[in-house]
């Protein structure tokens, strides 16, 4: 699956241990038992107006990897981390959720304040765990860096 995805979207700089998805039993069904989850840093910036299109292909990539009967064996949510916020993709429109395109919404899902990244009303259970959040933060200072190192290069 990674190789697949560094096709789309460059070489991965880094990935979050393999946490069990234990906060829903909300795709059980579907994908055939409980869900393992991991993130994923690609090394390569990209451009925060092409999220519903890294959404529209996650998608097709989850289709190709469904069940003979359409369930899903993947759940594939793009996001954008920046200094300052966590923003996943998703299809699910909601009252907090900013249409982009073709029934693709943006949610900020997380802030960065106080040292730290804080949860939203609407934040899911799992994204606002110590465990999630502490990767983001390891992501994030990557991230940091990384534009602390191009502006020292320029």
């Amino acid at each position: 699956m990674i190789s697949i995805l560094e096709t789309h979207f460059g070489p991965v700089e880094e990935q979050s241990p393999v946490f069990d998805f234990s906060f829903t039993d909300y795709y059980d069904a579907e994908m055939g038992g409980r869900p393992v989850r991991y993130l994923l840093l690609f090394r390569d910036l990209v451009d925060p107006s092409a999220l519903a299109d890294f959404k529209t292909l996650t998608n097709a990539i989850e289709k190709d990897f469904a069940f003979d009967d359409g369930r899903r064996r993947v759940n594939l949510d793009p996001g954008l981390l920046s200094l300052s916020s966590f923003i996943l993709a998703t299809c699910k429109d909601r009252s907090h959720r900013i249409p982009l395109k073709d029934g693709i919404y943006a949610e900020t899902t997380l802030i960065y304040q106080d040292r730290d990244f804080q949860r939203l009303p609407w934040t899911y259970a799992d994204y606002s765990s110590d465990e999630i959040k502490a990767v983001l933060r390891g992501f994030r200072e990557k991230f940091k860096n990384f534009l602390k190192n191009s502006k020292n290069a320029i």
